[in-house]
């Protein structure tokens, strides 16, 4: 048996907040995207200033960055991203690590304004063999992000035909596209957003039903069961139980899909897969041991039904669709610990920037980055004015909480939507 380095993790990030929550909460590398020319226009994304304070946050804790520039570019698009890669490459106090290309013509872009600079291939580029590998392996890539749609089997055999320097990315985590390698035809079709030049409204989430061509009008729903019919859906991936067979194929970094979701998904996520990754080079018996850990804490991601995709072959395939189109989300976001400050009584109060409603007297949780999850109660609470309240409704406001027992910086706030509200 072949022995493989240790596979980085890589945690998706759509704001600053997210990324600086990934590289607390274990993450090797942080995958990120610019204003333009990345497939996650909806994300929050990041502002110059932003990119170089999230890099430089990122590189303070020997953490990489890669940027996204992943469209399919069409020629209005091509002098911009000649500007955008020549920002990126002078960008201070230091530039990015990588950059995540689908396009060709973007590619040889990015080569002739930054030569120096790392390029890994898309998954959009639909790298489904190890010539393709080959190929982009000689134009000068780096890595190559493998599509979806390979088996583990595919995988290995792509491994064992490419020099042993190139590097192999595959997900292990996160959501699945109906279409093959993500290039998906229906958002432009139904709503003019592209979802190759980064707009897709994700219509494959939503409700269909079929009409016959003489009888317009008259909508015949196709029942999956008694919640409707999702016919496009697809289950997300989730590998936290086959992190062996996931290193045995050769693949070198290990991607979580997400530049959408929030910084309690980055955090549950990045925490879960460090550990089991950590545990299993320490051995195979300590991953195993603490499985019941992985699969209880995974669970507390937002998530759709949870599958292996396309890894164990066709005979998976059937498993991906599902009936509905609801998220499954245990626990509520509630804010990132961003500063401790004396509260009178020895006591000390916690500033966060509120992302969902909570009050005093409520029962919520401190997620730490090395594992543990304390229970706490919400003394008391203070608005910006620095008032005293019961409560602040509006997301998004900076407030001040005191806590049961005081958090650290970086430590996230999350409430059970399960467990009683108050003691």
């Amino acid at each position: 048996m072949k022995q493989w380095r240790k596979p980085e993790l890589l945690i998706p990030a759509g704001s600053l907040e997210v990324l600086k929550t990934a590289v607390i909460f274990g993450a090797d590398a942080v995958y990120i995207g610019g204003e333009a020319y990345g497939l996650r226009a909806k994300a929050k994304n990041f502002s110059p200033a932003e990119m170089a304070e999230g890099i430089a946050f990122a590189h303070s804790r020997q953490v990489k960055v890669y940027v996204t520039a992943n469209i399919l570019a069409h020629n209005c698009d091509l002098e911009g991203a000649r500007a955008y890669f020549e920002e990126l490459r002078d960008m201070k106090p230091e530039p990015c690590d990588a950059l995540i290309i689908a396009d060709p013509g973007i590619f040889a872009l990015a080569r002739e304004v930054w030569p120096e600079v790392d390029i890994h291939i898309s998954t959009q580029a639909n790298n489904t063999n190890y010539r393709t590998c080959l190929f982009w392996w000689e134009q000068g890539a780096k890595r190559v992000v493998t599509a979806r749609e390979l088996s583990l089997e595919e995988i290995h055999g792509i491994r064992e035909r490419i020099p042993e320097e190139m590097e192999l990315e595959s997900f292990i985590h996160g959501s699945m596209c109906i279409s093959y390698s993500g290039r998906c035809l229906l958002s432009n079709y139904f709503t003019g957003r592209d979802a190759n030049q980064g707009s897709c409204t994700h219509p494959c989430r939503w409700k269909y039903a079929v009409m016959e061509e003489t009888r317009p009008g008259e909508y015949l729903p196709v029942y999956e069961n008694e919640r409707g019919t999702y016919i496009f859906n697809s289950r997300d991936l989730c590998m936290i139980e086959h992190i062996p067979e996931m290193v045995e194929a050769g693949i070198n970094s290990f991607k979580i899909e997400g530049r959408m979701k929030t910084a309690l998904y980055a955090a549950t996520a990045a925490r879960t897969y460090r550990r089991a990754l950590d545990d299993y080079f320490v051995s195979e018996e300590t991953y195993r041991r603490n499985m019941d850990w992985y699969r209880e804490e995974i669970a507390k991601c937002t998530y759709r039904q949870y599958s292996t995709g396309f890894y164990f072959g066709r005979a998976d395939v059937n498993n991906q669709i599902y009936d509905n189109s609801t998220y499954v989300s245990e626990y509520i976001y509630l804010g990132l610990v961003e500063e401790i400050r004396p509260d009178g009584g020895g006591r000390k109060a916690a500033r966060i920037r509120q992302k969902n409603k909570f009050s005093v007297g409520e029962l919520i949780e401190i997620m730490k980055p090395d594992g543990r999850n304390v229970p706490v109660k919400v003394e008391a609470m203070y608005n910006e004015e620095d008032e005293a309240v019961e409560s602040c409704p509006h997301a998004g406001q900076t407030i001040w909480v005191r806590l049961s027992e005081t958090p650290e910086p970086y430590d996230l706030l999350r409430k059970s939507t399960m467990s009683p509200k108050t003691a």
